[in-house]
């Protein structure tokens, strides 16, 4: 019996062996009763999952970087997160990459066997100085991609944190890596079709990776994203605008709070919140890992003990 016999994935779907008989409604709904399944998977994962979250933010706290590793479509999600970070979080493009086997061109296109080349991985991996700074995250539904596998042995090599993605456990995958995130979909509606169920459990495991360690680096106070740099009037409205709603200032307050701070939103909060001067206020803010909650409530609370 083939390897693939035994994968989850490549399993065939007893809900959908006629799917091609009930029309567009019922091929809607099916999926759509399949979909559901998705997000229960990713919950029984929610732990392995935090901890990717906490890993990733250690190492951004750090200087160091998220890579996210994958072939067709898993390498095609990696890719699509690390390149919403950046208009997103304001992040610059180095803080996480993705990479995809084959390259740019594996993006639109099938590159026939570039998945199976572990070499290659291992070799990428390397081009990139990857340290234990760093993290790297595979990415590979069968849990057994080469490419794949390669890239996470050398990163392991030196010293990186290394998290598996996949949909089948156990798997090769899995026992590499640090920390295995396997959320269990089930076979696909279509057979060993993974950019269905897999591809957005995935996308679901990517989204709470990134966004949850931007969230701990203090990306974002409550559910708005304040660490920008007005650098144009769309965002200096929105800075402006922010600072009315979150500080309660009038505009005019808040145009001189951001000329005072640089344009900095994030430290232009503090200094009206905790009533600091902008040196203290980015002091605060480094103290107290970039989160600006945390860093007026310190400013408050040695406030009321003095």
């Amino acid at each position: 019996m083939a390897l693939e016999d035994h994968l989850l994935t490549e399993a065939r779907n007893p809900r959908t062996t006629e799917i091609d008989a009930v029309g567009a409604l019922g091929i809607v709904q099916i999926m759509n009763d399949e979909d559901v399944k998705v997000v229960e998977a990713v919950r029984a994962e929610a732990e392995n999952v935090a901890k990717a979250v906490e890993w990733t933010a250690e190492r951004f706290r750090r200087g160091g970087r998220l890579i996210y590793v994958g072939a067709g479509t898993s390498g095609r999600l990696g890719v699509l997160d690390a390149s919403e970070c950046p208009p997103t979080f304001s992040t610059p493009p180095e803080m996480v990459v993705g990479l995809i086997a084959g390259g740019q061109k594996a993006l639109t296109r099938s590159i026939e066997g570039a998945e199976d080349d572990a070499d290659v991985g291992a070799a990428e991996i390397a081009d990139m100085n990857v340290t234990d700074r760093d993290i790297v995250v595979g990415i590979a539904t069968s849990g057994r991609t080469p490419y794949v596998l390669g890239a996470v042995r050398e990163a392991k090599k030196r010293g990186a944190a290394t998290v598996g993605v996949s949909c089948n456990r156990p798997s090769l995958l899995g026992a590499e890596v640090d920390l295995d995130i396997a959320p269990l979909v089930g076979a696909e509606v279509i057979s060993g079709s993974t950019r269905l169920k897999s591809g957005t459990a995935t996308k679901m495991v990517l989204n709470m990776i990134t966004t949850g360690a931007m969230v701990l680096i203090g990306k974002t106070w409550g559910n708005r994203m304040i660490d920008f740099t007005p650098v144009n009037e769309k965002l200096r409205i929105r800075a402006r605008r922010m600072l009315r709603e979150l500080a309660g200032v009038d505009d005019a307050r808040a145009v001189e709070l951001l000329a005072a701070c640089g344009g900095k939103l994030k430290t232009a909060l503090v200094v009206e919140l905790a009533g600091v001067e902008p040196a203290e206020a980015e002091s605060l803010l480094e103290a107290h890992g970039g989160q600006v909650r945390r860093a007026v409530e310190a400013k408050k609370a040695r406030a009321n003990a003095s």
